[in-house]
C-alpha cells in the first residue's frame, strides 16, 4: 500500500528528511512534473556511474603515475577531468589533499553537506548527520576511532571543511603490498570512506 503524505507537512518537522524527500517526489509525480523512472535513473547514475568509482579511478591513476599525481595536487578539478567526469555544480572546484604517514586529512561540511558528487556519488547519511559535522571538528581523533580508524598521537589530523566554493577530496596512502598491482587492479581497493578520510585503503 502506498503511503499518502500531506503536502502541508513538507515544510515542517513532522517528517524526517528522508520522508520529506519521498513526499516531495510523490507530490511532483502526481502533478506530472517528474517521472519516477527519471529520478531512479538519476540516483543510479550517481550511485554507480558518477559515484565512488570515479574517485577510485583518480586515486589509482595518481598512485601509478607520479606526473599525474603532481597535476592532481596542483589543480584537482582539471586533473580529475583527465580521468573521470568532474563537472556539474558540485565538481567545479575540487581541491585534493594527500594523506601521509604523519598527516591525515578528513573532510566535513559544517554548514550543510557540500560534497564532490561527481567523484564520490551521493553523500552517505553519516556525512550529513549534525553529530558528525559538529564533532569531527572538535574531536576528530575520537570520531575517527569510533568509525574504526585508529591513528597514533604522532599523526597530525587536519579537518577540511567543504563549502559551496571548495570541495575537498583525499588522496589516501597507497597500502603496502600493492606495488605490483596495475591501475585497474587498484581501483576496487579504494573506497568512498578513504576518499573522505574516515578510513584507510586496506591491502588486498
Amino acid at each position: 500500500m502506498t503511503t499518502r503524505y500531506d503536502p502541508a507537512d513538507l515544510g515542517t518537522e513532522r517528517l524526517s528528511p528522508a520522508l520529506r524527500a519521498e513526499a516531495l517526489e510523490q507530490l511532483l509525480t502526481e502533478r506530472g512534473l517528474v517521472q519516477t523512472d527519471v529520478i531512479d535513473g538519476f540516483v543510479a547514475k550517481y550511485e554507480s556511474d558518477v559515484g565512488p568509482l570515479n574517485g577510485a579511478k583518480v586515486v589509482a591513476r595518481a598512485w601509478v603515475d607520479p606526473e599525474y599525481r603532481t597535476r592532481l595536487l596542483a589543480n584537482g578539478t582539471a586533473a580529475i577531468k583527465e580521468v573521470a567526469w568532474g563537472g556539474g555544480a558540485n565538481g567545479e572546484h575540487i581541491v585534493v589533499v594527500e594523506n601521509t604517514p604523519t598527516r591525515h586529512n578528513v573532510v566535513v561540511c559544517t554548514l550543510c553537506s557540500c560534497y564532490p558528487w561527481p567523484v564520490l556519488g551521493l553523500p552517505p547519511s553519516w556525512y550529513k548527520d549534525p553529530a558528525y559535522r559538529a564533532r569531527v571538528v572538535r574531536e576528530p581523533r575520537k570520531v575517527l576511532a569510533e568509525m574504526g580508524l585508529e591513528l597514533g598521537d604522532d599523526v597530525e589530523i587536519v579537518v577540511r571543511d567543504s563549502s559551496s566554493e571548495v570541495r575537498w577530496l583525499v588522496l589516501p596512502e597507497r597500502p603496502a603490498g600493492t606495488e605490483d598491482l596495475t591501475e585497474g587492479e587498484l581501483v576496487p581497493l579504494i573506497t568512498r570512506d578513504a576518499l573522505v578520510g574516515v578510513a584507510k585503503v586496506a591491502a588486498p
